[in-house]
């Protein structure tokens, strides 16, 4: 086992060495100068999507509640080809017009805010959401060492920590481009194959599906009844509509050379989600035979799967498949994270211009700074990691999904709108802890946070501009 991992970190040591190498500036750094081909930003945008949610979280679900389930990841599959439709190519054009290197730089040029508001709010609510999210992914990495190798859970995020961030530092946008290539392939190979070895171990399909009818696993797909339409549509959207609002994700399509090769990226990476998903249902499944309604921790069922099935060695390169989700969507994040705190926060600080080698150092400390602060977090064992991903991804989808949307297609909203609307959508979901156990039935808060985001831009819009056109 610590012979695959030696090698696998080996290799990826090599990829951060040669592509750290391209990295000059902060542009560099940030989006990688804008100059990735369709395949590198395929990768990007999606292996940065699928964290050890894809390997733990969404599992359990399938696990818990069978295909029924399924629906989430049918959800997240719609949105985010709409995400490619409708943003990925007027956004990446019009951030190279504007010469914009953030999201929230973007938003800010978009709505003419002068005085820097929207960017300060952006910098908020990044930070409150992303360490949730850096949060979630440690807790897997934290989990990951207790089981395979029996250290403890402070020990294994700490290290985890240290080697995500070690590699962020070095090379950036770029290096984590490379990296979400080699270990996207490398994970997709390993989540569609282990579930059909365990499956031919275990009796193959019959005893499958026997054990499936014995256990009551619920087989159903579409829904039978108004109510169930209705909970089919909340998990479509439930995590689906915070697509547009993923600034690590989002960013993504700003780093692509080509603008009319947008096209040819979202058809690789719409392939490589659909396989991923479908293997990921399939392995949920095949856990409810496996373990027969008797696994304590559904959220470990591939782990201790593929660990009581594989040799040691077999064992540790599918580890490095969990770890390359999980640490791919970290240093995504940490990396838009930084790049928020240090156009946006550090660079308005000052009055004067500051170098390029400057931005980039400072950068790198906000970097550190994030990891600290989510690996305090993370050391509570708040909560599972499917909880911490939802909250922050919705926090993150109703804070800016409407406003991308409204910025690209919508001349009718201005900067007021959307300061309030991004204020709405956020706070909704950072204060759904507190407000949500009064409710007569279970809402998630993306949906809620993203309406009133949209609506309050409007309103807010249409009532100043009224006011200012009476003034004037």
């Amino acid at each position: 086992m610590i012979l695959a991992l030696v090698l696998y970190f080996g290799l990826l040591s090599g990829v951060v060495f040669w592509s750290s190498r391209q990295v000059k500036s902060s542009t560099d750094f940030i989006i990688g100068n804008r100059s990735m081909n369709y395949w590198l930003t395929a990768m990007a945008a999606h292996a940065s999507d699928m964290s050890s949610w894809l390997f733990m979280g969404y599992p359990a679900l399938i696990y818990i509640g069978g295909l029924y389930q399924s629906w989430t990841a049918v959800g997240l599959v719609i949105c985010m080809w709409f995400n490619w439709q409708w943003v990925a190519t007027k956004f990446r054009t019009l951030t190279g017009e504007w010469n914009c290197s953030t999201f929230s730089g973007f938003l800010s040029r978009r709505f003419q805010d002068e005085a820097g508001w929207l960017p300060r709010l952006s910098a908020f609510f990044s930070f409150l959401f992303y360490t949730v999210y850096i949060c979630a992914g440690l807790t897997g990495l934290g989990l990951l060492g207790q089981s395979l190798f029996g250290i403890s859970y402070d020990t294994s995020i700490l290290v985890g920590a240290a080697i995500v961030v070690a590699y962020v530092i070095m090379g950036g946008f770029i290096t984590l481009a490379w990296i979400d290539l080699v270990q996207g392939l490398f994970l997709m190979i390993v989540i569609a194959v282990v579930p059909f070895i365990v499956m031919n171990n275990i009796g193959g399909w019959e005893k499958v599906t026997l054990d499936w009818k014995t256990l009551g696993t619920d087989l159903r797909f579409f829904p039978s009844n108004g109510l169930e339409l209705i909970a089919v549509l909340t998990m479509l959207f439930n995590w689906g509509l915070g697509y547009f609002g993923q600034p690590h994700i989002v960013t993504k399509f700003m780093g692509i050379r080509n603008p009319q090769e947008i096209s040819k990226s979202r058809n690789v990476g719409m392939a490589w989600m659909v396989l991923s998903l479908a293997a990921a249902t399939f392995m949920g499944l095949v856990g409810v035979s496996y373990y027969q309604g008797n696994l304590s921790d559904p959220q470990m069922v591939f782990i201790t799967m593929a660990k009581e099935t594989f040799s040691p060695f077999l064992v540790g390169l599918i580890l490095c498949a969990v770890l390359a989700a999980t640490m791919n969507v970290i240093s995504s994040q940490l990396l838009i994270l930084s790049s928020i705190l240090t156009e946006d926060v550090y660079k308005r600080l000052f009055k004067r211009e500051l170098t390029s080698r400057h931005l980039l150092n400072a950068s790198r400390v906000w970097i550190v700074l994030a990891i600290l602060f989510s690996y305090v977090i993370a050391s509570f064992k708040f909560s599972s990691i499917y909880t911490l991903v939802q909250y922050a991804w919705s926090g993150l989808g109703a804070s800016f999904g409407p406003l991308t949307l409204i910025a690209l297609y919508s001349t009718r909203a201005n900067k007021y709108g959307a300061i309030a609307g991004m204020m709405a959508g956020g706070l909704t979901v950072a204060a759904w802890p507190l407000v949500g156990g009064y409710l007569p039935f279970t809402l998630d808060p993306l949906i809620p946070g993203f309406i009133l985001n949209g609506v309050t831009v409007y309103a807010i819009s249409y009532f100043t501009r009224t006011r200012l056109a009476i003034a004037s």
